[in-house]
């Protein structure tokens, strides 16, 4: 464990809760179980090219020794229409606790990424209780779009990413004119906008890999173990009382 730090130029900082970086921490013997990862899209049509490319990542993901769960947003609510504990809100939920990395694609409309999408995010809250349903796990985002190529969708959910705090790998994929990319079974035809699939789905796992045993002490801040060393302070003087 570091050693507690002298701060004499440092007068704002709450000594017991700041921990200096530990290189020994990020070196934890590696997992040896399949990586997990949980994979969203953002439509409900019956051709759906966000889907497509979805099964078409999973496809890949499973090739490249992850075990993968493709999340069917069909009867998911509106957020804040349904009880957290309706069926399809807790599988959603259960399933990003289950997962060690994730992957979104959606549709862009209008300029933006899907309301199904963006429903699927919303309904992951940044905490349940003291459990972070996202926090630490990376995250790999696409979109497919109807005309010309854009980026719109996936720099959204690179944002929300962030928001989520997850670890968003630096690769992405944007499918421009997707209805001409998917053959009539569904299955992505040969193209570099494959190859960019290819590149960032072996880049998740790459990334998967090399973070998820450390991404609790990635992912440990000073703010919160300072909230949570004035909480301590504060129950033993009521104790003291």
């Amino acid at each position: 464990m570091p050693k507690e730090t002298a701060l004499p130029d440092l007068p704002n900082i709450t000594p017991k809760a700041l921990e200096l970086p530990d290189q020994a921490r990020l070196s934890r013997p590696f997992s040896t179980h399949r990586p997990r990862i949980l994979l969203l899209h953002g439509s409900l049509r019956e051709r759906s090219y966000s889907r497509f490319l979805t099964q078409e990542a999973a496809r890949l993901l499973e090739h490249f020794g992850a075990e993968t769960r493709i999340y069917d947003p069909s009867g998911l609510p509106l957020p804040d229409g349904a009880p957290t504990d309706h069926p399809k809100v807790k599988e959603l939920r259960e399933l990003s606790l289950w997962s060690e990395g994730q992957v979104w694609t959606s549709p862009e409309r209008h300029g933006a990424m899907s309301g199904v999408m963006k429903s699927q995010i919303d309904w992951i809250p940044l905490a349940v209780g003291s459990i972070r349903p996202t926090q630490g796990r990376t995250l790999a985002v696409m979109q497919v779009s109807g005309g010309s190529q854009s980026f719109n969708a996936v720099n959204q959910m690179r944002v929300l990413g962030r928001w989520m705090r997850m670890l968003t790998i630096p690769n992405q994929s944007s499918v421009a004119k997707a209805y001409q990319e998917f053959d009539p079974e569904g299955r992505m035809k040969p193209s570099s906008y494959y190859d960019r699939v290819v590149d960032v789905m072996e880049e998740l796992v790459k990334f998967t890999f090399l973070t998820r045993d450390v991404s609790g002490y990635l992912t440990n801040r000073y703010s919160e173990r300072k909230e949570g060393a004035e909480k301590l302070e504060a129950r033993v003087k009521l104790k003291a009382i």
